[in-house]
């Protein structure tokens, strides 16, 4: 049974990935006209790196709801597709109403965290999980958004990717350690590249393209390497 200080264990290298991450988004609030205020509310109210750069663009060019909501859902489907997934390792202290409230905590890291544990996994250890990721994601905002006016922009940039290279390492030890997991990789690579460069397929949108590459190379992978019921 994992246990939750476990579980604040495993968080411990997210939550300070997030809060260097959040620095950026910090930043980015507070140099498009949010207050201090403002910029730490949004961090701790989501918990969507992606979303939040987006949803904070689209306020400052002055979309209308519609539009946020619509590039809401686009970016953040995938989390939709994760909680399915994870929702077969969940044990029996995860009731409607504890999935529910975890379900806001469930980012792409916290889930390659979770879904990568043998056998099932409990409450008290998904709650231990989330709660560094979460602080870290609130205080690195709240740090961000007070240097606004003294980092130059070249560092807020650089900042802004440093989320992708958080999950590089996340998934790069497994897999080089396991081919199908190493195949999954490098056709979603290939698929993503396809649908960024390819006349016709370049139309689609980021977010939903990420969501197709997904859905596509899991359903692949599931169908060439199957997982028997012994191996969960």
């Amino acid at each position: 049974m994992r246990s939750f200080h476990r579980g604040v264990r495993d968080g411990l290298p997210i939550g300070l990935g997030y809060f260097s991450v959040s620095i950026g988004f910090g930043l980015l609030a507070v140099s498009g006209g949010l207050t201090l205020l403002q910029a730490v509310l949004i961090s701790m109210c989501n918990l969507t790196s992606a979303g939040q750069m987006a949803g904070v663009n689209v306020m400052f060019a002055g979309g209308t709801l519609v539009e946020m909501a619509v590039s809401q859902g686009v970016i953040n489907l995938r989390y939709a597709l994760m909680s399915l997934s994870l929702s077969q390792k969940l044990d029996d202290s995860m009731t409607l109403p504890h999935r529910l409230a975890w379900s806001f905590f469930n980012t792409d890291e916290i889930f390659a965290v979770a879904s990568g544990q043998t056998g099932s996994v409990g409450r008290s250890y998904l709650y231990g999980l989330a709660v560094l990721p979460y602080l870290g994601w609130a205080l690195g905002t709240l740090m961000g958004a007070a240097a606004g006016m003294v980092l130059p922009g070249p560092l807020r940039d650089g900042l802004g990717i440093a989320i992708y290279g958080m999950f590089l390492a996340i998934i790069v030890p497994p897999a080089r350690a396991q081919r199908p997991i190493r195949l999954a990789v490098l056709l979603a690579i290939a698929l993503r590249c396809a649908l960024y460069y390819l006349p016709g397929l370049r139309e689609i949108s980021g977010g939903f393209a990420v969501v197709l590459s997904a859905v596509a190379v899991c359903t692949l992978c599931a169908l060439k390497y199957p997982i028997r019921e012994a191996d969960t």
